[in-house]
């Protein structure tokens, strides 16, 4: 497959928008995780929301797609100078050699949610009109963003839950290989919802304070919500930072619990590197999917003991913006990213005693080290698993 080249990467996250609000919070230690406020839901769980979404606006011409899903999409493509990149692409390569490829989970979820709220007493009719297509069906944000950035190329959704904005990287390649496209915005987009909260709550997977990644008394995730977005090329050489290898893998363990040896994850890894072609000594740091779950943490440390060794060093940022489902992959790209730019990697947050049986490198604190090649993990239901090994061009020459 070829290697890419990452030419513009943004992320809106819990934080705040954009990738200086996301650095900011990781450099200052300063999580973005509060206790639930989201509408009328009634749990002792805490959340990372993004502020202020509901005074997003969409153009008038797209406004059918209006939901809290293409809001938060539509506000993560007004950062970094994302839209621009996007429209230097199609000078470059013409807006119909343009795909997009977006994971979600939820999707427009939301917007049906509160649909059934607002059914008409009698009948049980729904409002009207209900844009299902262009809120709630899967392929809803990938449209929203073809349309909004003025594409031509393919366009469609991945939705292999919180592996699926991983997994996007991995159809780019394809895309670009078979020439059917010169670049690819990839990325994913998930926002809260009741099914995602009650849901995860009805597993009793929900903490009921800031999640603690690898604690000794872990308890359960945070659910939180982002966008972020990334624009791939065959890489050239000129872009500031290479994908060198995917890993995928399905595991198909159980529903909603990884295989206690983490061998889905051990296999995505180990993909990931043989298809870069480079060793496991050769990553400096692993972004860890690490959701404060107790079976998750523990099947991925094992699974990290198997392909590196003891003593690997990682950490888990879902203490800053809770676990945001379907787009947890671009977000843990986009914190690895930031690693790699500013020279320091982000120690766990909220965790205060690293559970004795791991045998990882498990970071509490930041640390003042440049990565050169970094990974990133991001493990779904089902046993759907993806690893990305990313870092600037000139090191994996």
């Amino acid at each position: 497959m070829p290697r890419l080249g990452i030419t513009a990467l943004t992320a809106t996250t819990p934080a705040g928008p954009g990738r200086g609000a996301l650095l900011a919070a990781l450099r200052d230690r300063r999580g973005a995780l509060a206790p639930c406020d989201f509408l009328d839901v009634d749990l002792p769980t805490w959340i990372g929301r993004v502020t202020d979404l509901e005074s997003v606006s969409l153009p008038d011409d797209l406004a059918d797609y209006d939901c809290r899903n293409n809001r938060l999409a539509e506000l993560g493509l007004q950062q970094d100078g994302f839209a621009e990149a996007v429209a230097a692409a199609v000078q470059r390569h013409g807006a119909g050699r343009i795909a997009v490829v977006l994971g979600t989970s939820t999707s427009g979820i939301l917007h049906t949610e509160l649909a059934f709220r607002e059914r008409d007493p009698e009948t049980g009719a729904l409002p009207s009109p209900l844009h299902y297509a262009t809120t709630h069906e899967l392929s809803s944000a990938p449209r929203y963003v073809r349309q909004r950035l003025d594409l031509k190329g393919p366009v469609y959704a991945v939705s292999t839950a919180c592996s699926s904005s991983g997994k996007v990287f991995a159809s780019a390649q394809r895309l670009i290989a078979t020439g059917m496209c010169d670049a690819v915005v990839v990325g994913g987009v998930d926002s809260l919802c009741l099914t995602t909260l009650y849901g995860f709550a009805s597993l009793e997977l929900t903490s009921t304070g800031p999640c603690r990644p690898g604690d000794a008394a872990r308890n359960g995730i945070s659910i939180g919500e982002a966008a972020g977005f990334a624009l791939v090329e065959a890489d050239r050489g000129e872009a500031p930072l290479c994908l060198f290898g995917v890993g995928e893998s399905v595991d198909a363990h159980h529903m909603s619990s990884p295989h206690p040896e983490g061998r889905g994850a051990q296999l995505a890894m180990r993909r990931a590197l043989d298809a870069a072609s480079l060793a496991p000594a050769s990553v400096d740091y692993v972004n860890l999917h690490g959701t404060a779950s107790r079976v998750n943490d523990a099947a991925e440390d094992r699974a990290l003991e198997a392909v590196f060794g003891r003593g690997q060093v990682c950490s888990s940022t879902k203490g800053w913006t809770g676990h945001t489902l379907g787009a947890a992959g671009i977000t843990g790209l986009v914190t690895g990213a930031l690693a790699i730019e500013h020279g320091f990697l982000p120690g766990t947050l909220n965790t205060e005693q690293v559970d004795p049986d791991f045998t990882a490198d498990y970071l509490l604190g930041n640390r003042d080290r440049r990565p050169t090649r970094v990974m990133t993990n991001s493990f779904g239901f089902g046993g759907n698993n993806c690893s990305l090994l990313f870092g600037r061009p000139e090191e994996n020459a």
